[in-house]
């Protein structure tokens, strides 16, 4: 499968753009001022997954830590969707962006991007955001632990590394499916072969197709991790995949008696997210009592919300129907404007500055100070 490059017209545009690329220090690309990105590349990476590379029209750089993730901003059909994606690309690299994408059966996001978005077209983006970087916790050795999609942080890590010439002790060991959904399987073998200290290894549920396939095949489990990486007690851990993934990896490095604070783990199943931020018990779905007085006012709704509670998990509780996604002020899905009161957010960079000067909050992280007048 070739990849989709931009048209001639639309190269042209954007080369002249970025008039004096090699002569000057682009500026840096601000999501407040700019929201706007241009898809200049569409790269099959596996038969079910595809990464998308952006550049900023103005030719600014992009700075982020390897491990953070950026939203988009989309529509389709008709409907406003935010998602947020890992970012795949290395930071060394400032010039573009890319996040790499697997298609998930009856997904409205992963099946869209598939099928529509191609080299030239342009697509709102928030700033990169999110802490499960391993540029926040410097350490002589990692173990980086990936099945799935989960390999694009690791992934960011791992280039980042190579680009800057860093030779640090590095375990990389990805699970899949079979030998054919490894992603970026002739990428990081090259990087292991360049980097003395960049150790890879894949381990495939199956065979599948592939017949030549020398490597191991299961699940992964404590036994195969002391023999892939027989020191994992000694290293900083990251981890992400799907949630019964990280489950067992947590599972199995408790049974070792790995110590918990080296080990960070990140996910993005928006589905996962959003059945943990539902009410657990019917004790804790009771309208709050005693708080602020929250006045949505199209839908001509009134609630109440406690001091220490999101508006988001108030309005639940009260049966309001709000649009949502993660829960954890990353995708900005729950977006509205405060018309009056004050809240204390703590986002996670699913908003922008504009907005929030603009009187936007988010309803999800947001915990209200006084009474509330939302414009929803």
């Amino acid at each position: 499968m070739k990849a989709e490059i931009l048209p001639g017209p639309v190269m042209e545009s954007y080369k002249l753009n970025r008039r004096n690329f090699w002569d000057s220090i682009p500026p840096l690309w601000d999501s407040d001022s700019e929201e706007t990105l241009v898809c200049c590349q569409v790269r099959a990476e596996t038969h079910d997954v595809k990464s998308f590379f952006f550049a900023a029209p103005a030719g600014g750089s992009f700075v982020f830590q390897p491990g953070q993730f950026i939203t988009l901003e989309l529509e389709i059909n008709g409907a406003a969707i935010n998602r947020c994606y890992t970012i795949s690309s290395s930071p060394a690299r400032p010039h573009t962006i890319s996040i790499t994408v697997k298609r998930v059966p009856g997904g409205p996001v992963s099946n869209w991007l598939h099928d529509n978005l191609k080299a030239g077209d342009k697509v709102k983006v928030l700033r990169a955001a999110g802490e499960f970087t391993c540029a926040s916790h410097p350490a002589e050795k990692y173990l980086f632990l990936s099945a799935g999609s989960g390999i694009t942080p690791l992934m960011s890590m791992s280039r980042a590394h190579h680009d800057l010439s860093d030779d640090r002790d590095i375990v990389f060991i990805h699970s899949a499916r079979t030998p054919d959904d490894i992603i970026f399987e002739r990428e990081l073998s090259l990087i292991a072969a360049s980097q003395q200290n960049f150790r890879t290894r894949f381990i495939c549920e199956r065979l599948g197709q592939r017949r030549d396939w020398s490597g191991p095949t299961g699940m992964l489990s404590l036994a195969a991790l002391k023999l892939m990486a027989p020191d994992f007690m000694e290293r900083e851990v990251f981890v992400c995949g799907p949630a019964p993934y990280m489950k067992a990896v947590r599972t199995m490095l408790d049974e070792a008696g790995f110590e918990r604070t080296r080990y960070h783990e990140e996910s993005f199943s928006f589905e996962t997210l959003q059945q943990e931020s539902q009410p657990q018990a019917t004790s804790h779905g009771a309208p709050a009592t005693d708080g602020f007085e929250i006045n949505f006012q199209k839908s001509m709704r009134q609630i109440t919300c406690g001091p220490q509670q999101h508006v988001l998990e108030a309005a639940r509780n009260a049966g309001v129907r709000l649009a949502s996604s993660c829960a954890q002020g990353m995708c900005g899905t729950c977006k509205v404007k405060l018309i009056s009161g004050t809240v204390d957010m703590q986002h996670k960079g699913g908003i922008r500055q504009r907005e929030i000067d603009q009187g936007m909050v988010l309803l999800c992280c947001s915990k209200p100070l006084s009474n509330l007048v939302v414009d929803k």
